[in-house]
């Protein structure tokens, strides 16, 4: 028997090491895609100005020689010189148009697919329920579950009400190949009582995350390769361990939803390094 508790724990301590690492290595990535994002921000901010004060000088141009043929009374008296900075001053105003278009449709796409998703899982999962939430953070869906819909106290058993909320949501994911979705497990901050098996907080958030993406996977059919279990223990708490009733809301399972927006990236990345040549 001893042996078979050891063995539980040292595959738990490899289950969780495993999630951790490919967690981190998604918010690593999460984190470098909105970096990328907030500089494009930038960029095309700078192209807009840069646009406002190239479009007055066409203006400019077109007064000043519009001045000339007034004065003049000669249709003909447009200067080479004038003509000349006139088109360079268009043709620089095409060429920013054009760039300006490029980085905006690159974040109109990404925009649309986070909405599409949202508009999806709301219609899907159909529940005005406090204890369900779909929001979106910087560009990633997030769909946090009060623990009392899906395990009882202490425990990492899913409940029969919680497979028919999960099943929604799962529909949702099957109909979106492109996407992934990490399953984090978060606890309130009352030390877990260890049970020869469990630990701690950190395991039973990680065993609430393994039991959902089983779910998901053994019942709902969800590609397995698509899903990532992390779990956070008490450490992410959405409002202070100071009552019982918010304990109730850190107490909680989050799907988070995330578009592969590689195409986006790119297009990005390659909009950006052209500007800077």
């Amino acid at each position: 028997m001893r042996k078979i508790v050891i063995a539980l724990s040292v595959l738990m301590a490899l289950t969780s090491c495993v999630s951790k690492k490919k967690y981190a290595e998604l918010e690593a990535k999460n984190k470098e895609t909105q970096d990328l994002l907030n500089s494009c921000t930038v960029k095309l901010n700078t192209c807009l100005e840069e646009k406002a004060g190239l479009a007055a000088t066409a203006e400019s141009y077109k007064q000043h020689n519009q001045d000339l043929i007034n004065s003049s009374k000669d249709l003909t008296i447009l200067t080479t010189k004038g003509a000349e900075n006139l088109e360079k001053s268009l043709e620089s105003l095409k060429e920013k148009d054009l760039k300006i278009s490029r980085l905006q449709d690159a974040l109109t796409k990404k925009d649309s697919v986070t909405l599409a998703l949202v508009t999806s899982l709301k219609g899907a999962v159909g529940i005005n329920d406090p204890d369900i939430e779909i929001n979106v953070e910087k560009g990633v869906v997030f769909i946090s579950i009060a623990d009392k819909l899906l395990f009882k106290s202490g425990s990492y058993d899913v409940s029969d009400k919680a497979k028919t909320v999960l099943a929604k949501v799962a529909k949702v994911v099957n109909d979106k190949p492109d996407f992934e979705c990490m399953v984090e497990g978060h606890t309130d901050d009352v030390p877990y009582k260890s049970n020869g098996i469990l630990l701690d907080n950190w395991d039973l958030s990680v065993k609430r995350s393994t039991s959902i993406v089983r779910v998901l996977t053994n019942d709902l059919n969800v590609n397995p390769a698509r899903l990532i279990a992390a779990g956070r223990s008490s450490y992410v708490p959405l409002v202070a361990n100071d009552s019982a009733e918010n304990k109730a809301r850190n107490r909680r399972t989050r799907i988070v939803v995330m578009p592969k927006i590689d195409q986006f990236y790119d297009m990005i990345e390659k909009e950006m390094k052209k500007q800077a040549k």
